[in-house]
């Protein structure tokens, strides 16, 4: 088995909720997509200088992890990080995982009592929203090709 980076990988094993994307296989494999489709314009604004193709889940985390919702079902919730912004993850049941984890190198982060996140508070922002519908489109793209 290939080995990921993202927190909760060994253990990501839920099927997708929506029959749209039955053709996902698990978290894993939805990583292994996004790989191909996270990019500088899928990045926060904030955070673009330090988005590379080495570093490729910085800036991508709520984006991430409301679609992967949508795939999966489950929730948000979010680590509050030092200037107030929240670094955001799925669970869903007992399966917790955070497909853009790896962007904080090896720093632990705290993956209980955290609140839930949601979308109508994120895309205030309509740069967010813009780039999920944006990483939200490109999956399907990559789908068809499945």
């Amino acid at each position: 088995m290939k080995e990921y980076k993202f927190y909760g990988w060994q253990t990501a094993d839920c099927k997708p909720a929506d029959p749209a994307y039955e053709k996902i296989q698990n978290p894993r494999h939805l990583y292994d997509i996004l790989s191909e489709i996270w990019c500088e314009y899928t990045c926060a604004p904030r955070l673009r200088e330090k988005w590379s193709r080495e570093n490729q889940t910085v800036g991508q985390c709520s984006i991430t992890a409301f679609l992967a919702q949508d795939i999966f079902g489950g929730k948000v919730y979010g680590i509050l990080r030092q200037g107030g912004n929240y670094h955001c993850y799925n669970v869903v049941g007992d399966c917790v995982f955070d497909l853009t984890s790896e962007q904080f190198g090896d720093e632990k982060l705290c993956y209980e009592n955290n609140p839930e996140q949601f979308r109508e508070t994120h895309w205030q922002k309509t740069e967010k929203h813009e780039r999920y519908n944006y990483l939200k489109a490109e999956l399907l793209k990559k789908l068809e090709e499945l």
